[in-house]
């Protein structure tokens, strides 16, 4: 076949952000696809969301029920979400109960009234929820060859009739080898409700699409009051970080520091600020930001471990105004704290706010704190996620200043407890150490990837205004161990 002999199909967007990404463009027009999991898993608000994005007076979507919750009792709860169009309701959207049929005849019959349906009224979707169901009536009395051979009358009349159809049905994954449903269906959407712990996740499989490449694997959703939200593992992925032209430095806003940095934050790096708890991380972050948005540029915060008054009103001890900055809307604090929260959602959140925004600076604090919002199924991986998270933000073009709480040790000075160091572009690291008696704090930078760095050890400390950095620590040996020893006097010539 020639290029100019192919058909171009048409793609059908369900209405769910994220998903037509997921699905490589949306759905085929005129598709035979099953929409398949346990019951509570979101199977038909996603049916629901998808038929009233497309359905119109002129290409109406027909929805089928089959023994399942009546059509009134299922609209009182799908009338809740934002997706929801009462107006559509029996012009664009119309509902046909089969229930009757189903039980009292046989398949050629449920066809027969299904084909009635569907020629009189030329819809653009078809719904049968739950197909399942049909398939249980006829199980007792019909053959597998039977079955095989509705099902497959079924879709080829509703995809001559240019109808884009699904079934909706609870089944388990060791179905799909057996069953003729999934031999016959063009694509197959599988959401799972997971437990784990005390957390509840939700994720979607594209386990068959025919004609187009999907994104493999696993993906969060979400439902909210808005419906829907799918979270694509690859969202933000694309593209290529701009690594050739000469990049600005920034300022980071701590006296002292741009120094060490060789000239400041190279523009679009990573910056990992680690070291144990008290050692002012969190303010270096706040300082950051606000030395941005004292230069004009827009920032964004992702906080986990306080809430956004409380952070404002921390920012507040040390001189900083933030509430100014987010009213004029330069500055956005992202508060994420659900327990069940994926690194895919999170990242969906923050790289919406950075576009939105036109932010230049971006804080996470703290990476320890992200970690614990997540459900337990995500912190197993969490190190690759933070691989993907970190790679897709920096292909904006945004800075990133994150904060990492290590367990601090006499032996080594570790810079992150994930084994992540290599995702950053550069790391400073902060760490206690014990003087003459006294816990002092010492801070310095490990690495720069763009260039050369300071390689001195500073002493600094906390003060009103923020972190102050002092002068280069000497006469001292062990420094990075955290219990450093005087260096010996000279020793004179004796022929002196």
């Amino acid at each position: 076949m020639s290029a100019e002999d192919r058909v171009t199909i048409r793609k059908l967007p369900t209405g769910v952000p994220g998903l037509d990404e997921i699905l490589g463009g949306g759905l085929p027009e005129y598709s035979f696809n099953i929409i398949a999991g346990s019951p509570g898993g979101g199977k038909t608000t996603l049916a629901h969301q998808i038929v009233f994005a497309n359905a119109t007076p002129e290409r109406p979507a027909l929805y089928f029920t089959v023994l399942g919750e009546p059509a009134l009792k299922m609209l009182r709860y799908q009338q809740q979400f934002q997706f929801f169009d009462s107006t559509k309701l029996n012009t664009a959207v119309r509902f046909v109960n089969l229930s009757q049929v189903v039980l009292e005849r046989d398949l050629d019959a449920v066809l027969a009234e299904i084909i009635k349906e569907v020629e009189a009224a030329h819809p653009a979707v078809v719904v049968v929820d739950s197909f399942r169901t049909v398939v249980r009536k006829a199980g007792g009395v019909t053959g597998e060859a039977e079955l095989q051979g509705f099902v497959q009358r079924l879709a080829l009349h509703l995809t001559s009739w240019q109808a884009t159809t699904f079934l909706i049905g609870e089944y388990t994954e060791g179905e799909v080898r057996d069953n003729p449903v999934f031999t016959v269906s063009d694509g197959l959407l599988w959401l799972y409700q997971q437990v784990e712990r005390n957390s509840i996740v939700r994720k979607l499989q594209v386990m068959k699409l025919r004609g187009q490449a999907s994104v493999p694997g696993l993906h969060t959703f979400r439902i909210t009051d808005a419906g829907i939200q799918a979270f694509p593992r690859t969202f933000g992925l694309t593209g290529r970080r701009d690594t050739a032209r000469a990049r600005r430095r920034l300022a980071s806003g701590v006296p002292g520091l741009d120094e060490l940095l060789g000239g400041g934050i190279p523009e679009g790096d990573s910056v990992l600020v680690a070291g144990p708890s008290g050692t002012g991380k969190s303010i270096i972050a706040t300082q950051f930001i606000a030395e941005g948005l004292r230069r004009g540029e827009p920032g964004i915060v992702a906080i986990f471990e306080e809430r956004p008054e409380e952070y404002m009103g921390r920012a507040a001890t040390l001189g900083m105004d933030f509430e100014a900055p987010q009213a004029a809307g330069t500055l956005t604090i992202v508060y994420l704290r659900p327990l069940d929260l994926s690194v895919d959602e999170t990242m969906r959140e923050i790289l919406d706010a950075v576009a939105r925004t036109g932010a230049k600076r971006l804080v996470i604090d703290s990476l320890a704190g992200f970690e614990m919002a997540l459900a337990p199924g995500f912190r197993a991986d969490f190190r690759e996620s933070l691989y993907r998270m970190i790679g897709a933000l920096t292909r904006t073009g945004v800075t990133i200043v994150s904060t990492v709480e290590v367990t601090e040790t006499f032996t080594e000075l570790a810079l992150s407890p994930y084994s992540i160091s290599f995702l950053s572009d550069d790391i400073i690291r902060l760490r206690y150490v014990e003087i003459a008696g006294q816990l002092r704090k010492v801070l310095v930078v490990v690495k720069v990837r763009a260039g050369e760095h300071s390689k001195d050890i500073r002493e600094y400390e906390v003060t009103a205004t923020g972190l102050q950095i002092g002068a280069r620590l000497t006469g001292y040996h062990g420094l990075i161990t955290g219990v450093p020893e005087p260096l010996a006097p000279a020793t004179s010539d004796p022929k002196e």
